[in-house]
């Protein structure tokens, strides 16, 4: 069965992936380059930059931790408030093209 989503470039947006169906993961660090909508985010580094997942990217960015260690975000980059990613708490990010900057939903 065929992907369903949005296509921006070389990338599917929104695709249901019925044979492989598990959320990518990626490490937390100073710059983080999410390769699709959602994410489990790995490691207690400070995020400061979230790169876009694909050129034109509109939409949710969703992050969630369920490491026992906590991890954090702050402001300094191309994030509006700093906060907590909590352990199992789900994260909305919205990203501004007018100001370059990700919206998160909660700051825990």
């Amino acid at each position: 069965m065929p992907n369903v989503g949005q296509t921006l470039g070389p990338t599917t947006f929104g695709a249901v992936d019925y044979v492989n169906t598990g959320i990518l993961t990626i490490a937390s660090a100073n710059i983080i380059s999410p390769q699709d909508d959602i994410m489990r985010v790995t490691g207690n580094a400070v995020i400061k930059t979230i790169n876009l997942p694909a050129p034109y990217f509109q939409g949710p960015l969703f992050l969630f931790n369920t490491d026992a260690s906590v991890g954090t975000w702050d402001a300094t980059g191309n994030i509006a408030l700093a906060g907590t990613m909590t352990r199992y708490h789900l994260f909305v990010f919205v990203y501004d093209n007018a100001v370059s900057k990700w919206y998160p939903n909660a700051v825990a």
